[in-house]
């Protein structure tokens, strides 16, 4: 059975709905000879800022049970040594490529944006208003929606590639920042970052981060993950980017049943860098033995009885 794996955002066609996580792929071109990434929907590169950032001391990153803490503080190239020294790699690539900005202003935000509008060879955008363990900007955005919905009418109508706002859990309500990114224009919102956590050594009665806190990802969190992209997919109508734990195709078909148009594989590509391509062969799999000719049918088809949900009273 032939199995339809496409989908469109905005006027971008994806070849399949499996895409890599921001800050676990690099910028596509370091781990090439580990993966085929031309077997992904979309690479979703390491963020960009306006100037390189050195990011967090060590230690910035720390394991625990089903899950891992960073606290890498955004570091990265800058956009300037991205275009230089990336871009013609990413351009060579038949997947798509999203480049995921982060800032410490809106100006900021619009800049790096901008700068890279003239270059060919990016697909859409993912704005990062939601990391939680650098000073500036990051989560002190994602946590104000009048803040994340301005970054969103801001970078709007400097772009016709799909934007993406990737949203922090990190909140009482998702459901109500995603309300205001779709208001102010953007086709998608991802869902979730990292979830605020700590971690302590016993021995030398120390944090085990530089920072303290820091940003908790992997298996653990799945289950959060899953109802907030339930939550924000009850209340929004624009596509939604599931990211949180995914390990199996299994997983990966969890959040596209819960509303999830698409998946991002994040902390299991540090574990298995082979595992989203496994995982989008998974779901196509899937999809066939159940008779199902097109992905894109899953997407939402929970049976559930939402009215009893607890989650009715979030909304």
């Amino acid at each position: 059975m032939t199995v339809k794996t496409s989908f469109m955002l905005r006027h971008v066609e994806f070849q399949n709905r499996v895409f890599v996580a921001s800050g676990t792929f690099g910028y596509g071109d370091e781990i090439n000879d580990l993966v085929d990434p031309n077997k992904l929907g979309g690479i979703v590169t390491k963020s960009l800022s306006w100037k390189p950032r050195d990011g967090n001391p060590p230690r910035r990153i720390a394991e625990t049970p089903s899950g891992m803490l960073n606290s890498i503080g955004l570091a990265n190239i800058g956009v300037h040594t991205f275009i230089e020294k990336k871009l013609p790699f990413l351009r060579t690539l038949k997947t798509r490529i999203i480049v995921n900005i982060a800032a410490s202003s809106v100006q900021e935000y619009c800049d790096v944006l901008a700068l890279l509008e003239r270059h060919d060879g990016i697909h859409g955008y993912e704005i990062n208003v939601s990391c939680p363990n650098v000073k500036e900007g990051g989560l002190s955005f994602g946590t104000n929606v009048d803040r994340t919905r301005e970054i969103t009418e801001r970078l709007r109508p400097l772009t016709e590639k799909p934007l993406i706002i990737k949203l922090t859990p990190n909140v009482t309500h998702m459901s109500e920042f995603a309300r205001a990114v779709k208001d102010a224009g953007a086709d998608a919102v991802s869902c979730i970052n990292t979830l605020v956590g700590m971690a302590v050594d016993v021995r030398t009665r120390t944090p085990r981060l530089s920072t303290v806190t820091g940003g908790l990802s992997g298996p653990a969190i799945k289950p959060i993950a899953l109802a907030k992209v339930f939550e924000v997919a009850k209340s929004v109508d624009i596509p939604i980017f599931g990211i949180g734990g995914i390990t199996t195709a299994d997983d990966a078909i969890e959040f596209l049943l819960v509303g999830a148009c698409a998946v991002q594989v994040g902390t299991t590509n540090f574990v298995d860098p082979g595992a989203s391509v496994r995982i989008a062969e998974g779901i196509a799999g899937y999809a066939s033995s159940n008779g199902i000719d097109d992905v894109g049918k899953l997407v939402g088809s929970l049976k559930a009885d939402v009215k009893a949900s607890v989650l009715q009273t979030w909304l």
